[in-house]
């Protein structure tokens, strides 16, 4: 703020300096530099939001209920994998394509001891004022074909750079220990398999998913027997 310009306050001046398009610099530069500046905004978005989670966790484990989260693993695409991903879903290398069309540039999987607990630490995690739900997608709600549970969630948080701020978007993911589970050998089945995974396995991974969705409400109702609803 310059001293000709009139006083304003703290939100007037974020949404002043906000860039919701993550530019990068103005001056003469190549598309690699470029894009390395483009991860870097991602990665700081990423460290925003674990710096939430971890609060939340502490947080809540102070109140003396146990910590709802049992492990967070934050991921952030390499450029390589970023444009293999373009080239497969035929996105124009450019950064406003990049960012408008890959959602799932910085990540991070939160697993939570219960159902209850995922869309408990979703709620407090989208309430604060700097998060911005952008996108959720119910997969415990209504489970994709395969059987894959999880809930996911595109949010946008503002990340202060020296000269703006920028709001990043960041995928969410949050499961229980079964989902999770299954989640892990489904993709290591695929990961063997692809694209052709057996028709036994399929069937099998869809009653195991089927399995460990029953064991998610026997441990939920066994856990609220004992302790009563988390608070």
């Amino acid at each position: 703020m310059t001293t000709e310009q009139p006083a304003v306050s703290g939100d007037q001046e974020i949404a002043r300096r906000t860039d919701k398009t993550l530019a990068v610099p103005s001056a003469p530069s190549t598309f690699a530099d470029d894009l390395s500046h483009f991860m870097l905004v991602y990665k700081f978005g990423l460290a925003e939001i674990g710096t939430k989670i971890s609060i939340l966790a502490e947080e809540l484990a102070h109140r003396g209920r146990g910590n709802p989260i049992e492990h967070v693993l934050p991921r952030l695409k390499t450029t390589q994998s970023l444009t293999a991903k373009a080239h497969r879903i035929s996105c124009p290398l450019n950064l406003d394509d990049l960012r408008a069309r890959i959602r799932d540039i910085a990540g991070i999987r939160i697993v939570c001891s219960f159902v209850s607990d995922v869309y408990t630490v979703a709620d407090m995690l989208t309430r604060q004022p700097d998060v911005t739900l952008i996108e959720t997608k119910d997969y415990i709600a209504r489970p994709k074909t395969n059987g894959y549970r999880s809930l996911h969630l595109i949010v946008e948080i503002p990340v202060f750079l020296s000269d703006r701020v920028v709001s990043v978007p960041v995928e969410v993911q949050l499961r229980t220990v079964a989902m999770d589970f299954w989640a892990s050998l489904e993709h290591k089945i695929h990961y063997k398999y692809d694209p052709d995974v057996p028709a036994a396995l399929r069937q099998e991974l869809a009653a195991a998913a089927e399995d460990a969705a029953r064991l998610d409400v026997r441990m939920e109702r066994l856990h609220r027997e004992i302790h009563g609803p988390r608070r």
